[in-house]
């Protein structure tokens, strides 16, 4: 059995740029902070999700990838995002970012109700097309991580690595992280044969990621 390679994903070409830019150029905003099941929009548009432990990013990046400073709350504090937020792309698109894993400042209790919700939430909304699942290029992929990356293997729900902070790292060290991602992601039958490398403070892979939303249908 040959083993995926995982490539970087390549920028967009010229008319799936227009595509993602078009996209991406309607009014970000934030609709609701959902924390049951009943309380989550009609699911009348395409829809993806990030998923990443605490303090990887995933409010930067969901800032840059908008282009809405401050629209999705960065924070240094871990576990700060305790519900599911959604954002309107758009009349055609919602964002969502779920609750950061790993280590949350909160009582046990309240992550083991977070755990719950993100269970139903990832296996049972039919408008869901991608997870992005947000990993710190520093530190390559946690046993953490892998638990969400299984989590979407078992609720049949293709993930996509996002390597965040990629400013952060040498070029002579990418080569070794990556070889520890791909390594990790061949175990995972859900996981999207290809990566996709950014910095949300340098804007690195921005332009490839909104790309591959905007070809989601």
């Amino acid at each position: 059995m040959s083993t995926l390679p995982f490539p970087l994903a390549e920028s967009p070409d010229d008319f799936t740029a227009e595509k993602s830019r078009k996209l991406f150029a309607g009014e970000s905003t934030f609709l609701k902070g959902v924390v049951a099941m009943n309380g989550l929009p009609d699911a009348d548009r395409v829809e993806v999700c990030f998923a990443g432990r605490s303090n990887v990013g995933k409010s930067s990046l969901i800032n840059a990838l908008t282009g809405t400073k401050g629209l999705a709350r960065a924070s240094n504090t871990p576990g700060r995002t305790q519900e599911i937020n959604y954002f309107e792309q758009g009349p055609d698109l919602y964002l969502v970012d779920l609750p950061g894993y790993g280590y949350a400042n909160a009582p046990l209790k309240v992550v083991e109700q977070w755990q719950k919700l993100l269970k139903r939430y990832l296996s049972g909304r039919v408008s869901l097309r991608r997870a992005f699942v947000l990993v710190d290029f520093r530190h390559g992929v946690k046993p953490v991580d892998e638990e969400i990356m299984s989590l979407l293997d078992s609720s049949a729900v293709t993930f996509q690595v996002v390597l965040t902070k990629a400013d952060k790292v040498k070029e002579k060290d990418h080569a070794k992280v990556l070889e520890q991602v791909r390594g990790a992601l061949s175990k995972h039958p859900a996981a999207y044969p290809e990566i996709i490398l950014t910095s949300s403070e340098k804007g690195e892979g921005i332009a490839t990621l909104r790309s591959v939303i905007a070809n989601l249908d």
